[in-house]
């Protein structure tokens, strides 16, 4: 009497074990809780034993997730988009304000990132013109931080 056991396959629809949905979204699995224990990720079901159980409607929601931090949106933020998400067409002049928030900080950044890339290329040629010592040590053991950290 032969055994036919079927391989299951990530990807079928779910539900999915933590270790599938870690494959699925390259999370980890503390991760997984984590965002379960912050409200996140909401409402996964556990086995009797305590195993967690994840279905299509959560792996939707950790690829939101996944998509929301690519665009640089803090945990807080995605909470909101969340929210949002289940009645996007009252949302959207609150997802638009929250988005346009975003994207001045990002604006900002690119400002700061921009002077920081001329204030170090300026280094690199004073250092390469530089016959003695080292002005890129010269100047950050005297200058002011150009940023806060």
């Amino acid at each position: 009497m032969s055994r036919n056991k079927s391989k299951r396959v990530v990807g079928n629809g779910g539900p999915y074990r933590i270790g599938e949905i870690t494959t699925l979204t390259g999370l980890s699995a503390d991760t997984l809780r984590y965002y379960e224990k912050i409200g996140l990720l909401r409402d996964v079901p556990r086995s009797a034993s305590g195993l967690r159980s994840y279905g299509s409607r959560h792996l939707s929601t950790l690829k939101f997730i996944l998509r929301a931090k690519a665009m640089n949106f803090s945990l807080d933020e995605i909470s909101r988009l969340l929210e949002m998400r289940s009645d996007p067409q009252h949302a959207r002049d609150e997802v638009r304000a929250l988005t346009h928030e975003k994207l001045a900080d990002i604006e900002a950044q690119i400002e700061q990132l921009d002077l920081l890339r001329r204030e170090l290329q300026l280094l690199v040629n004073l250092c390469q013109a530089s016959e003695e010592g080292c002005p890129i040590i010269d100047d950050l053991e005297q200058g002011e931080p150009t940023s806060e950290t």
